[in-house]
């Protein structure tokens, strides 16, 4: 498996077959069109000497990622893949609205019938690896990178979650909630307490965080604190309990609940939306835990958070030192083409289509 971390730095060797999972029936044209399986019959009858061209682009500004996945596809289910030309760009390359990531010239009866899959590919990838890479640009000030932990286990089908972990990680988020997020790329799913911990200690933070600190000692104790819908309060108990061994404390408060900060304080109500986690909160937990001297204790807020909202509060200056974001991460909004451009070395496409040359596209030789 390549370190991906390494991309940055230089030339990395690609993902290979090895790592994706796929189907079998791939092969068998299952999860293809069924006009490409036809296409596919009739060039094997009439034109079985004919080299074409396909192309693959999009239209927005983006993070490009499937490029590993859709050639391993290729090289696994293409017929004669050996005598296809493939040329790409790289997972994490950034792209611009049209630009040629990927070009495969051949016989059309050995790849074509691939096309849909693979423009399904990197339309959920490229669009992962975009929204997280927006999310976290939106958590970086001053040339500080706020960490993003990816938490979208609970959003999608489960199968998803391997290739969703990769495209968050070529986004930039160095944190993911399960094992199978991070499969693709080496390392371990990472996660403190849920609610369910508290509920089984009867709603007592205290415990449920005595608990966890005795069975996982090595991890840094971060407690979930609005499970009695009273943040400011649960956050001091545990930090006079744990003291300098607490790191950080997590608002997941829901967006149809006011904390109890609000009930005890009418006086602060204003103007703005005061349920789920909003900002008068954070900076209210922030000024109650410094100003017992717990200002090592860091806040991570999670719940309905988007690259605006993000971008918003890190505007206002609101003290989250962590974001968890979920949902806002796997909207599937970059929509990928295939088109063939070259038919036995010269131009022929449906109108407006026309061969891109792309520079950057790197021959795929493996």
């Amino acid at each position: 498996m390549k370190e991906i971390g390494l991309k940055l730095e230089g030339k990395i060797k690609r993902l290979t077959n090895k790592t994706f999972k796929f189907d079998e029936r791939v092969g068998e044209g299952w999860f293809s069109a069924v006009y490409f399986l036809k296409t596919r019959e009739i060039a094997e009858k009439y034109k079985p000497d004919s080299q074409v061209t396909m192309q693959f682009f999009q239209k927005q500004h983006a993070v490009l990622c499937g490029t590993d996945e859709v050639i391993a596809l290729i090289k696994t289910f293409a017929k004669d893949p050996e005598d296809l030309e493939i040329r790409s760009l790289e997972d994490g390359d950034k792209i611009k609205p049209y630009e040629t990531v990927l070009t495969i010239t051949g016989a059309y009866q050995n790849f074509g019938f691939l096309e849909g899959i693979i423009d399904g590919i990197f339309a959920r990838r490229t669009s992962v690896a975009t929204n997280v890479y927006n999310v976290v640009k939106s958590g970086r000030k001053s040339g500080i990178q706020k960490p993003i932990i990816f938490m979208g286990d609970r959003d999608d089908h489960f199968t998803q979650q391997s290739g969703d972990g990769y495209a968050a990680y070529i986004g930039g988020s160095k944190a993911q909630a399960t094992h199978a997020m991070n499969e693709w790329w080496g390392k371990k799913g990472m996660g403190t307490m849920p609610h369910a911990l508290i509920q089984l200690f009867n709603g007592d933070l205290v415990e449920a965080a005595r608990a966890y600190k005795e069975t996982y000692p090595d991890d840094d104790l971060i407690a979930l604190v609005d499970y009695n819908n009273d943040v400011v309060t649960d956050s001091l108990k545990v930090a006079r309990e744990f003291g300098s061994e607490l790191k950080g404390v997590r608002v997941d408060t829901s967006n149809n609940m006011v904390d109890q900060y609000f009930c005890r304080n009418p006086e602060v109500m204003g103007s703005f939306d005061p349920r789920g986690v909003n900002q008068e909160l954070i900076f209210a937990l922030r000024r109650a835990l410094d100003n017992e001297g717990y200002d090592h204790v860091k806040i991570m807020a999670s719940g309905g958070f988007t690259a605006e909202r993000i971008a918003s509060y890190e505007a206002a200056e609101v003290p989250i030192d962590i974001y968890g974001v979920g949902s806002s991460l796997l909207k599937i909004n970059i929509g990928f083409t295939g088109d063939n451009v070259i038919l036995n070395g010269k131009h022929e496409a449906k109108a407006g289509r026309e061969l891109r040359e792309n520079p950057r596209l790197e021959l795929i030789d493996y």
